[in-house]
């Protein structure tokens, strides 16, 4: 993440460099997305989502995440021509998360509306608004300027307070919400099968292109992996509680061993020379 602006301008003069930066409008985007899932939730508990300003809210907030997963892949492919990187390919490319994320708000942007689909949107947001407004909305607001005869390195010993809490507060629920993301994208894709089979409009593209979705990130996510062996456990322990009849558990059996299959043909790793694709913990 790229500095704040220098200390030594003034307010004014901070706050134009700061905003003319491509990172203020990634962060922008982010802030957007937030304020249109406040107001798309507004008009979910009044059971209005259909209404206009529904509707504008939904798809301001995949465009507003279009946008700023579009950005950081742009940014990177500009590192990778820099340093004359060569090309990753499709398999390469597809396999960054920020690629794949980009992707599926084109798709939930274009696709007939389901509210839980912005949740995890909203869930990364909120910790790339905080960590962008700790690192870079306030020193350029609120500088800390080093004390004086100080070397031009030296850094204030006076921290702000406000980014001080949002530090904590990063660091003390990310790895929680990361759990919690998971866990809304496994129940996002239960919603999609409930669509398909009751056949509504572009439900059956939707949970193949979302299966898809779902399988790179199982590969890559550890917690999405574990979220995975979580309500494997649940339904092991439901399923397996006596006075169940022998059938339930034989069913159960059934869509284990068709998950394990499925997993296995799609392991990507297998079709490139054994190396798999990196896992990542987000």
């Amino acid at each position: 993440m790229a500095p704040p602006p220098s200390a030594n301008l003034p307010l004014t003069e901070r706050i134009v460099a700061l905003a003319k930066t491509l990172q203020f409008a990634w962060f922008s985007g982010h802030l957007v997305l937030l304020l249109c899932i406040l107001r798309y939730t507004m008009s979910f508990f009044i059971y209005n989502t259909t209404s206009r300003w529904a509707r504008f809210s939904y798809r301001t907030a995949f465009l507003s995440a279009a946008l700023t997963y579009g950005i950081v892949v742009y940014k990177t492919w500009r590192s990778r021509q820099k340093v004359g990187a060569k090309n990753l390919g499709a398999v390469g490319i597809l396999s960054d998360e920020n690629v794949q994320y980009l992707l599926m708000a084109l798709v939930w942007l274009l696709t007939p509306q389901y509210s839980l689909a912005m949740l995890p949107y909203g869930i990364y947001s909120v910790f790339h608004v905080l960590t962008y407004t700790r690192n870079n909305v306030i020193p350029t607001i609120q500088p800390n300027k080093a004390p004086a005869g100080a070397s031009p390195g030296a850094k204030s010993q006076s921290a702000n307070p406000v980014a001080e809490a949002i530090g904590s507060f990063v660091k003390q629920y990310y790895d929680m919400s990361m759990s919690v993301v998971s866990i809304l994208e496994i129940m996002l894709w239960f919603r999609l099968f409930l669509s398909a089979i009751f056949f509504q409009r572009f439900s059956w593209v939707l949970i193949a292109v979302y299966t898809a979705f779902l399988r790179t990130r199982f590969a890559q996510s550890s917690h999405v992996q574990d979220a995975f062996r979580d309500l494997e456990l649940r339904i092991d322990s439901i399923v397996g509680a006596q006075g169940n009849p022998p059938a339930i558990r034989s069913v159960w059996e059934v869509v284990k061993n068709a998950t394990r299959q499925f997993h296995d043909v799609t392991d990507i790793s297998k079709y490139m020379n054994g190396s798999a694709v990196p896992k990542k913990t987000s």
